[in-house]
């Protein structure tokens, strides 16, 4: 197996880069975090398919990214702090779900050898563990601090082309507002806009307002720029959108 992990390259560059955080891709793709929601969800379920290797593997938290050369799976097991890492080298003309998911079958045929040999569980998961890089990173790079997100429907912010980002501005009603004057300059019926547009316009301004008079929002961990392994509820979190850090 060693002879399939390459070096692991240096961590995400924190989502600056703008490329799709499923495929990689630049083209088209603006501000947004992913190309297209069937991109997104294509990683996420490959991801999901492979939960079981991961709980064999006795893993509290993970996180998977990716660079232009190779794959990263970073895992952190229940009891203790030793970060292991697997890299795998990205195949020409595939997207990083699909490496990942032959990266997936290796350690699991891996591990299902051990076993079938041993009749040890505990024996197969250290043998695929022993396959890794360790290092000693800071823990907080793969179990994420809790965050707070603003819940709001993303279709009120999308309408005044604002992010939930910026829903965290210490002059927030300043900021709605003035996005609201930038649409309505647009879209108000009066300068030739469409009606029917500018009424969800007017719409999404009364919500955001009513929003930032008495904010909520949920708790959950994750990161921005990293899908996000949680194993206490055996599932994949998707990178975050802005974050504040709860309290």
């Amino acid at each position: 197996m060693k002879h399939l992990i390459v070096r692991k390259p240096p961590g995400p560059n924190g989502g600056k880069s703008y490329r799709c955080l499923s495929c990689g891709t630049t083209k088209n793709i603006g501000r947004r975090k992913y190309c297209s929601a069937e991109c997104r969800q294509r990683l996420h379920y490959k991801l999901e398919v492979r939960t079981g290797l991961i709980k064999a593997l006795n893993i509290q938290y993970a996180t998977f990214y990716f660079s232009e050369a190779v794959i990263i799976l970073d895992m952190l097991p229940y009891g203790t702090t030793e970060i292991f890492s697997f890299a795998y080298p990205r195949s020409p003309g595939k997207k990083p779900s699909d490496d990942f998911s032959t990266m997936a079958d290796i350690l699991g045929n891996i591990w299902w050898s051990v076993k079938k040999r041993t009749n040890k569980r505990h024996l197969a998961s250290h043998y695929v563990l022993e396959q890794a890089t360790r290092n000693n990173g800071p823990v907080i790079s793969v179990k994420p601090s809790m965050i707070k997100l603003p819940s709001i429907k993303c279709t009120a912010l999308s309408y005044l082309h604002l992010r939930k980002s910026e829903l965290t501005a210490p002059e927030l009603m300043t900021v709605i507002k003035n996005a609201y004057r930038r649409q309505a300059k647009i879209h108000h019926p009066d300068l030739g806009g469409d009606a029917e547009t500018f009424r969800k316009i007017h719409q999404a301004y009364e919500d955001l307002l009513s929003w930032a008079r008495n904010p909520t929002f949920i708790k959950r961990r994750g990161f921005p720029d990293k899908w996000f392994y949680d194993g206490g509820a055996n599932r994949w979190v998707r990178p975050t959108p802005g974050q504040v850090h709860a309290r």
